[in-house]
């Protein structure tokens, strides 16, 4: 039967790489100080060896005493009791004598133990008896000191009392010289030579080695786990021990080498299914050496993903603690750095392994960094979860995402990043789950059963009708029908928890900097809101706007976000959107070159739902004005922004052929113009005409007058007045982006205007008329010179004064 091993003499790994580097210390020089008392004990013990072998050569024996019996009652009876036991030397026979000689000069008996009661020989000899009771007696030594002794309770046993001692420590003072001698040999090998100080040159180039040196080490272990992950998954411990690098030279930047490897390491070896624990019935069960290996593979890669994890967590609390470890490895300078390297690595492995364990911790981890102070930190979090929401097809991640931030902007009572909330906007989302009246319209195909088969099928048709029916299952399976089932209530529950949020805020913190990020979720997925809430919103979105409360952008999002409800299912609702017709109408010209001019690409989208996509509802009178008044904003903002203007306005003449009566001078009804007038319906746009689309058309950027040429020429489809198939098969939206001026550059280049007439200045002169010209000559001619004032005279009266 094998020894167990005792465990307890060998640390664990984990408290190992937890050990301080001054604990480690203090352990080291314990174990030198044990080393040296032992090397100590150890020559005592042969010099009293020797001492003795004299001794008992020269006839000197040293005078024998009991140490353990130390009272003063029983040390007469003791050593009464000693001089009938211990014979003198003188007394001995020779036989004795020479036989003590033997024994001293023999090896046995300065290698054995003189506390040993055991015999040297296994032959008997003459007065055997006398000798091994003189062995028995333990030896004190003249040099050794006396011990006081503790008097403790006594103990009661059968025999009677016995009373219990306990000896003192006593420190020896005096010391042998050869004790000196022996102490003043180990201080000289103890000391060590002094450390050199080295230049900052030389420090330089001595961490560069070592950093070298522990790049290559990391190399090495990556390499080895990426050739073989199954057999060399215990490197991953040896590796993810780097972590705890104590070396202060070059413990920052290995640390941060070590996250990064490991977290490629995690994305390179990680399984594309999810690790679960084993029961006790599989743990018992015999298996191959195959699954065996696999079992352990995925049980160690597990485990060491996890500690990782909580690696880089450690990492993240240090920095937001801010405090300074016992080690003094890192500086707290550095904990930012580290904790910037781990925050990325754990947004990576958000993006990369969405299906593997412990996803939902790293999800915990993100979201409260999504709304950190750091802006750089804030940043990597969100566009991670936006990178999260656009590449999950089937949603559960997503949801996991949802829940948390919902959980997470509740808790904070709304005071949270808009970008936390913009993050929404990234979602999958174009389905969701339909009530089950409108599911019982498209039910899955059933198929015939044996009877209507028979019934209806000849033989043969029964043969190929079998076939085809097993041939839909097997192409049902492959379409995983179930998954998509599990999508749309994944997708449902989703969208859910996000109204949720978006109508508490519309509720609770009307006047949020989170408005913005609400309207703008709420107009991307009003389509799929219950038909029960739309009255409700739509009165919210209106009291919104007559608030007044609002920015310019927050008003334009609720104006967006009514038609796009009105737009879906909102068709069969009996519901008159004027008021925010007259609202976008009465707004376009807040408008400009300057900062509104971000605010043209949300008006866009506001009109292609409100006028295109709603033709049917739309009056005449209603698309007159808007055209008008949209051809009148394109000649106070930016170039790109009238290029994706005169677009609409070419959609809209398109959409309603009616307005073509524009582009006519002459008048079409009674009535007068009323530009100033709010109301679309009522300000008369079918008595006046386009006229600014001949000052377009000379505007500086070509694309400019080449749309207004376009649209002056009719806006046909075909022709010389018809535009290029880049231009024409744009939407608005993608002129705006497409023609940014966002890099301070005009696309295409503009030309520089050259003057008709060079090397001619024009004086001031020329540009009045000739008879003022004449006029002021002759007055300026007929002022008389006179002589240069003098004002001396009148300084000094008023110095008199």
């Amino acid at each position: 039967m094998k020894a167990r091993r005792n465990k307890k003499q060998i640390p664990s790994f984990r408290k190992l790489i937890k050990t301080s580097k001054v604990k480690l210390e203090n352990k080291l020089k314990n174990k030198q100080f044990k080393q040296q008392s032992t090397l100590k004990k150890y020559r005592k013990e042969q010099r009293k060896l020797r001492q003795a072998v004299k001794d008992a050569v020269s006839k000197k024996p040293i005078p024998l005493e009991n140490p353990k019996e130390k009272r003063p009652g029983k040390r007469i009876e003791r050593e009464e009791e000693e001089e009938e036991e211990a014979l003198p030397l003188d007394m001995m026979d020779e036989d004795d004598l020479q036989l003590m000689k033997d024994l001293g000069q023999r090896a046995s008996f300065l290698t054995r133990d003189l506390s040993s009661s055991e015999p040297v020989h296994a032959k008997k000899r003459k007065h055997e008896h006398i000798i091994d009771k003189y062995e028995k007696i333990p030896r004190t030594l003249q040099t050794a000191p006396e011990k006081e002794l503790i008097h403790l309770l006594p103990i009661k046993d059968k025999s009677g009392i016995i009373p219990q001692t306990r000896e003192k420590p006593v420190t020896d003072s005096n010391k042998d010289e050869e004790d000196q001698e022996e102490e003043r040999e180990l201080e000289e090998e103890i000391i060590e030579d002094p450390i050199q100080e080295l230049t900052i040159e030389e420090h330089l180039i001595e961490r560069k080695k070592k950093l070298q040196e522990k790049k290559m080490h990391i190399a090495a272990l990556a390499s080895a786990i990426l050739s073989d992950p199954e057999s060399n998954i215990k490197k991953l411990k040896e590796l993810r021990s780097m972590l705890m690098e104590q070396d202060p030279d070059v413990a920052v930047t290995v640390r941060k080498l070590v996250i990064v490897s490991l977290m490629e390491l995690f994305k390179d070896i990680t399984p594309s299914y999810k690790i679960r624990p084993l029961t006790e019935a599989e743990k018992s069960t015999k298996t191959r050496k195959e699954t065996q290996k696999l079992r352990e593979f995925e049980e160690g890669l597990v485990s060491q993903y996890k500690f990782y994890l909580e690696n880089l967590e450690q990492m993240v609390k240090d920095w937001k603690q801010r405090k300074l470890k016992q080690s003094n490895v890192v500086s707290l300078k550095a904990y930012k750095g580290l904790a910037e390297v781990a925050v990325k690595s754990l947004c990576e492995l958000l993006v990369a392994l969405p299906h593997f364990n412990f996803h939902n911790n790293i999800i915990v981890l993100i979201v409260p960094l999504m709304n950190d102070m750091s802006k750089l930190i804030s940043e990597m979090c969100c566009e991670a979860v936006k990178k999260l929401f656009k590449q999950d097809k089937l949603g559960q991640a997503s949801l996991g995402v949802i829940k948390v931030i919902s959980g997470f902007v509740k808790g904070r009572n709304y005071e949270v990043r808009p970008e936390m909330l913009k993050t929404f906007l990234c979602l999958r989302i174009k389905e969701v789950e339909v009530k089950k009246d409108t599911e019982d319209i498209n039910k899955p195909k059933k198929f015939m059963t044996f009877k209507e088969k028979r019934k209806s099928l000849s033989r043969m048709q029964r043969k190929w009708k079998k076939a085809e029916e097993k041939l839909e299952r097997e192409l049902r399976e492959a379409e995983a029908s179930e998954s998509t089932e599990k999508k749309l209530k994944l997708h449902t529950e989703t969208l859910n928890i996000v109204f949720v949020t978006y109508f508490r805020i519309l509720k609770k913190a009307q006047r949020s900097p989170l408005l913005p990020a609400v309207l703008e979720g709420l107009a991307k997925f009003a389509h799929l809101i219950n038909v029960e809430f739309f009255d409700d919103l739509l009165v919210v979105l209106h009291t919104l706007i007559e608030s007044g409360d609002l920015s310019y952008q927050e008003s334009l999002h609720c104006v967006q976000t009514a038609f796009h409800i009105l737009s879906g299912q909102g068709d069969v609702l009996n519901i008159d959107p004027m008021k925010f017709y007259t609202h976008l109408y009465k707004t376009l010209f807040k408008l400009h070159a300057g900062a509104t001019n971000e605010g043209v690409k949300i008006v866009l989208q506001c009109l292609d739902v409100m006028l295109t996509k709603r033709r049917k509802q739309v009056s005449q009178q209603r698309a007159l004005a808007f055209i008008k008044r949209l051809c009148t904003l394109a000649l106070h903002v930016l170039p790109n922004s009238s290029i994706g203007i005169l677009a609409t306005t070419r959609i809209l003449m398109h959409t309603f052929p009616k307005t073509d009566l524009l582009l006519d001078s002459e008048s079409q009804g009674s009535g007068v113009f009323l530009p100033e007038l709010d109301e679309p319906e009522y300000c008369n746009a079918q008595n006046t005409a386009l006229w600014e689309l001949h000052t377009l058309r000379r505007h500086y950027h070509p694309i400019v007058q080449r749309f207004a040429a376009h649209l002056i020429a009719g806006a046909p489809s075909e022709g010389s007045g018809a535009l290029k198939p880049e231009l024409s098969r744009r939407s608005a939206a993608e002129l705006f982006e497409a023609y940014s001026m966002a890099e301070m550059t005009f696309n295409p280049p503009v030309e520089s205007s050259n003057p008709k007439i060079k090397g001619k200045v024009l004086q001031g002169d020329s540009f009045l008329n000739e008879d003022l010209n004449q006029l002021i000559k002759r007055y300026s001619s007929e002022v008389a010179t006179e002589s240069p004032l003098d004002f001396t005279k009148y300084l000094k009266t008023s110095l008199h004064q």
